[in-house]
């Protein structure tokens, strides 16, 4: 792999008395759409923290881009990637405009109002996200599929290279798991973002992701085109699970069938 976006070198993790990571390292490519998969508790959102830099690790470092990602200040990391957590906090007096308007922070300067280039991404977000006719609806008011929507629509608005996100079909009905999965799927092909997501569902993660990251209980299990890495034995591997894997006869991409 050459020119990787990020490449974790030797990453040591605790929580609590709980040991997540022990020397971890692997490379995660530029471009395209990197899923990471496993089973509960393995490490996925640790790993995104840790991309992200809201994590610190104890020990090992991240490179990103070619140089420490310890390196970058707060708001360097905020024009660089976007960051959207599993669980974002509830604001529920603010509206939909209102805190898609969040995402164009890092890009303000203390005081000044919204500028020409704030109003079009933060248009652009709503419009993508299909929630332009809720843009003064308070938050409180919305499902939670919405809400998930409104997030991920202020992380579209920050108009970053990277986008880093933590089960973002979590929520959200099959039509809008699919039109958020196309969406992404578009700004990685059209506007060359670097999209790097935590997904369970493997199929759905077979049929957009490029690449796959599999992990299980801290390890790395498997790691490559997403295509190769689907098959019964990593599904074994990874859920102690035996399954059959098949090419779907429309899009021929992996589809996982448990077996009895």
């Amino acid at each position: 792999m050459s020119d990787p976006l990020f490449n974790v070198e030797d990453l040591s993790l605790r929580l609590g008395n709980r040991p997540v990571y022990d020397s971890f390292s692997v490379a995660l490519p530029k471009g395209g759409l990197t899923g990471i998969v496993g089973p509960n508790g393995c490490g996925k959102s640790t790993l995104l923290r840790c991309l992200a830099g809201v994590q610190q690790p104890d020990s090992g470092r991240i490179v990103f881009q070619g140089g420490p990602l310890a390196g970058l200040s707060a708001v360097e990391r905020a024009q660089s990637m976007a960051y959207l957590p599993q669980n974002p906090p509830l604001v529920p007096d603010m509206s939909v405009g209102g805190l898609v308007a969040k995402g164009r922070t890092p890009w303000r300067k203390a005081f000044r109002p919204l500028s020409d280039t704030d109003h079009d991404a933060i248009e652009s977000a709503l419009l993508a996200t299909g929630l332009s006719d809720l843009r003064a609806t308070r938050l409180s008011a919305l499902s939670g599929g919405q809400r998930q929507r409104v997030w991920l629509a202020l992380a579209l608005a920050q108009d970053t290279p990277v986008i880093l996100l933590d089960e973002p079909t979590a929520f959200l009905d099959l039509q809008h798991q699919l039109s958020l999965l196309r969406l992404l799927r578009q700004l990685a092909d059209e506007r060359q973002r670097s999209i790097v997501m935590v997904l369970h569902e493997l199929t759905l993660a077979g049929r957009f992701c490029d690449h796959l990251l599999g992990l299980r209980d801290g390890q790395l299990i498997c790691a490559g085109p997403a295509e190769q890495v689907i098959t019964p034995d990593m599904v074994a591997a990874l859920y102690d699970l035996q399954a059959k894997v098949a090419r779907d006869p429309v899009f021929r991409k992996p589809v996982v069938y448990p077996r009895e």
